[in-house]
């Protein structure tokens, strides 16, 4: 994998900022598009705009091959075993709030348990809070360890009889930990409940085979790997999703409309009210053509190679404390000395370098680091160690400059 050259077919990333090239190392927050799904979206609004599934004219039923095409595309990325399987979103967001409120509001009671974990995003802690509040089940959490992973020991005492949903992610997003799904989903089963996992910072990065991890859904975003903002995927096991009720109502997801009553299409167009996001998801089809010729097995490579020069150069800065495993995904999570994370972000945006800054929707986890905000770097496949080099050289003006402030 050629980075330099790679490079090149992502637009935003050719240009200075602050008088200085580009750096952009938060990926974890949005990849950049590369030139393939420009054109595929600017192809979709210029030659054959129109809506899906409805009209039979030409324009409709190319945009309908188009958009079931993507479909078929997620199913074999995913491994799903069908395209019934396959729900397209808003993101990872949507996904696991229709999953909180069509599938676990309508089977939980008072006396059940959902089980998750602090290193969640806020997106897969507050809808399960929602639910135990609606419900009367009750939320808990499975132990963190010092180095922020979690142990099968642990899961296996947390999971109980009276577990119905476990809601866990794949790779952590602010300590890039790398969740054991397939162990964790064998555990659940065994006690009769249900695996949810938050994809959005495992999909662009590594290869998914939902049939292998074992879990019944499996959730993630668009716009975190190279394909359009606003579109993403719920996949559910056919059985569950048949089970599900609907979150929206309205055009596309009916049989047939009586006046007290309807009934809902067959999988998958039964939680795709509306019209559908159909630039996004076919501009998805097309990011999962692009990371597919280029090689999920060779981005994860090239990734941890990455992550790895990444953290040995970061632990050369004094004062730098890196939080999470050593085993992770690729994003290192940092402070450094007693600067607050939104300074060191300014600092470094002034050298051109762009990472992230904050609680990262993550507040539980702050907590328990016992931090209000981190710094993060996350890298992609069109990123270099030319650009961890840079991110330590900036770092360490950062520390030196505010050394002399102080």
């Amino acid at each position: 994998m050629d980075v330099k050259e790679l490079k090149q077919l992502f637009p935003v990333l050719n240009q200075e900022v602050n008088g200085h090239p580009l750096v952009y190392l938060d990926s974890a927050a949005t990849s950049q598009k590369p030139i393939p799904v420009l054109e595929k979206l600017d192809e979709y609004y210029r030659g054959y705009n129109s809506n899906v599934h409805r009209g039979v004219h030409t324009l409709g039923t190319r945009a309908t091959d188009e958009y079931e095409g993507s479909r078929e595309k997620v199913r074999k990325f995913i491994n799903a075993r069908s395209t019934k399987e396959v729900i397209f979103t808003r993101g990872t967001t949507t996904s696991i709030n229709m999953i909180a409120y069509g599938y676990a509001r309508h089977r939980l009671k008072e006396g059940d348990e959902i089980v998750i974990t602090p290193m969640e995003h806020h997106s897969n802690i507050i809808p399960w809070q929602q639910a135990a509040k609606a419900t009367g089940a009750e939320l808990k959490y499975i132990p963190l360890q010092q180095d922020g992973t979690i142990t099968l020991e642990d899961a296996k005492k947390m999971i109980t009889e009276n577990t119905k949903i476990v809601a866990i992610t794949h790779v952590s997003n602010v300590l890039g930990t790398i969740n054991p799904i397939k162990e964790i989903s064998d555990i659940a089963h065994r006690k009769g409940a249900v695996v949810v996992v938050d994809g959005a910072q495992s999909t662009p990065h590594m290869k998914i085979d939902v049939r292998d991890l074992g879990c019944d859904f499996f959730t993630f975003s668009g716009h975190k790997m190279c394909g359009p903002t606003g579109v993403g995927v719920l996949y559910g096991k056919e059985k569950v999703l048949e089970e599900m009720e609907p979150v929206e109502f309205g055009g596309e997801m009916i049989d047939f409309v009586e006046m007290y009553d309807s009934t809902w299409k067959e999988l998958p167009w039964k939680f795709e009210g509306g019209t559908p996001i159909i630039a996004g998801a076919i501009g998805l089809g097309t990011a999962i053509d692009f990371l597919e010729d280029i090689g999920l097995d060779e981005i994860s490579r090239h990734e941890k190679e990455l992550t790895r020069y990444a953290m040995d150069q970061l632990k050369t800065i004094d004062g730098i404390q890196i939080y999470g495993p050593e085993e992770r995904g690729g994003l290192v999570t940092f402070n450094l000395d007693e600067i607050h994370a939104h300074d060191v972000s300014t600092a470094l945006d002034s050298e051109g370098i762009a990472i992230r800054a904050g609680h990262h929707c993550a507040q539980p986890l702050m907590r328990w680091l016992n931090v209000s905000s981190t710094a993060r770097a996350s890298f992609y496949l069109y990123n270099s160690e030319e650009d961890i080099d840079k991110l330590v050289v900036a770092l360490r003006k950062t520390k030196e400059f505010f050394g002399d402030v102080f």
